[in-house]
């Protein structure tokens, strides 16, 4: 999942049926992607860059223009906000062989689903190289598919648990620690909520992912081609659902993004919650009183320190491309070190390289490095499969609403609704 500072908020082929209409719509999609892969700038090769809305994208993509010194010219051109319709407008150009498409900024869970439909390339050994250097371990496996490397990691992200110092002196390493706070403020008349992403969308099923992860076991098999879950999964779900029914939970729970955590605490209604680094520079811009005694801990557990979800982006290069060396070579820049320097104290984004954590510019903007680094270490990343979204799209229906969640029922409902996903193909949810 993908934050920015300022932008708050991480196949098969296909064609929708009972559209006559849409065909008209793919072909004009097609031919003036070619006409733009034709284009050029005083000379220059045009690379189109897709890539969700970024404040100071467009920063470093001047850069790279010139240092390119005229052989080639990105251009940026920018999904819509949200991740959903970001992989819908990408999936569907693709579908098309829409050759306009150069680099793509994908979202980590996206890998899988494009290399499997052939839709990006693998990177050729030596552009491989450079893009691997220096990578965390984490955020590398995102970018990769049955041991080939699909896409270079350009960011990444972790959960941390953020908590008001003033009510909670010392942090709760686990859920249930969590909600013995919150009752205990209550009693007191205190701010008592604990912000989480309860809402119908992949925010629920990164937080049950990481509980089941904590719990010892995962979703689908090592194999990523059978469920498992199990006893895992019934002490996860039990967890969400004990939360969910308790003195922490806020109201709307079921209802809340990443956005609307933050703005709860923002407001003083909560005195923790479990979210992106974006928060933290938006709490000291928004709320300097309240940043204070604002702190940061590891994501919590069942039994103890919490698997903290897994996100980020990397940048992949599109088959259709009609430069593609070229285009390996614009998105080796895009995600340099310095460029992701950029991304990280511009924009809010973590860096992959390790290296880049050390940079002074880190030490104001990302205080909390050394737990995003340690969190990085046993971070619970989503199953890397091409069928990943149908996934997700099925988790997130059953889990909702988490209060009202009946952990056994629930457990072989997934089951069932998972094994399903597992065999479909080609599904636009």
């Amino acid at each position: 999942m993908r934050h920015y500072l300022r932008i708050v908020s991480n196949s098969q082929r296909f064609l929708p049926r009972g559209r006559r209409w849409f065909s008209g719509i793919l072909a004009a999609v097609v031919l003036s992607g070619m006409l733009a892969g034709c284009a050029d700038s005083g000379g220059s090769k045009v690379i189109n860059l897709y890539n969700a809305p970024q404040e100071n994208l467009k920063t470093i993509v001047d850069r790279c223009n010139e240092e390119a010194a005229g052989d080639y010219k990105i251009v940026l051109n920018t999904l819509p906000r949200d991740a959903d319709s970001q992989r819908e407008q990408l999936v569907r150009r693709l579908a098309a062989g829409d050759s306009g498409m150069d680099v793509l900024g994908v979202d980590v869970t996206w890998t899988a689903e494009l290399a499997s439909a052939e839709w990006i390339l693998p990177w050729p050994d030596e552009q491989r190289a450079q893009a691997e250097k220096g990578v965390l371990e984490a955020p590398l496996e995102t970018a990769m598919y049955e041991d080939e490397m699909f896409a270079a990691p350009y960011n990444t992200n972790v959960q941390l648990l953020w908590y008001r110092s003033d009510l909670m002196p010392e942090p709760a390493q686990t859920w249930d620690e969590l909600i013995d706070v919150a009752e205990e403020l209550k009693a007191k008349g205190d701010p008592h909520y604990v912000e989480a992403t309860g809402a119908q969308y992949e925010g629920l099923v990164v937080w049950f992912n990481s509980l089941i992860e904590s719990a010892g076991g995962s979703i689908l098999t090592e194999n990523v081609k059978d469920v498992e879950m199990g006893d895992p999964a019934v002490e996860a779900l039990e967890q969400l659902q004990r939360f969910s029914t308790s003195s922490a939970a806020n109201p709307s729970l079921s209802n809340t993004q990443e956005d609307q955590a933050r703005l709860a605490m923002e407001s003083g209604s909560s005195f923790a919650q479990v979210n992106w680094p974006f928060v933290y520079p938006s709490m000291v811009e928004g709320q300097p009183d309240m940043a204070k005694n604002f702190k940061w801990a590891p994501y919590p557990g069942i039994d103890g320190k919490g698997a903290a979800p897994l996100g980020g982006a990397n940048f992949a290069v599109s088959s259709f491309s009609q430069n593609p060396d070229l285009a390996f070579d614009a998105a080796l820049c895009l995600r340099s070190p310095k460029n992701q320097l950029t991304a990280a104290t511009k924009d809010g984004l973590p860096p992959t390289i390790e290296s880049v954590y050390s940079e002074s510019e880190m030490e104001e903007a990302y205080p909390m490095r050394g737990a995003i680094l340690d969190a990085l270490e046993n971070a619970a990343a989503r199953p890397v499969t091409p069928v990943y979204q149908n996934i997700s799209t099925v988790t997130s229906s059953v889990l909702s609403p988490p209060a009202d969640i009946d952990p056994d029922s629930a457990q072989q409902q997934l089951r069932d609704q998972i094994t399903l996903a597992l065999e479909s193909k080609g599904v636009l949810p």
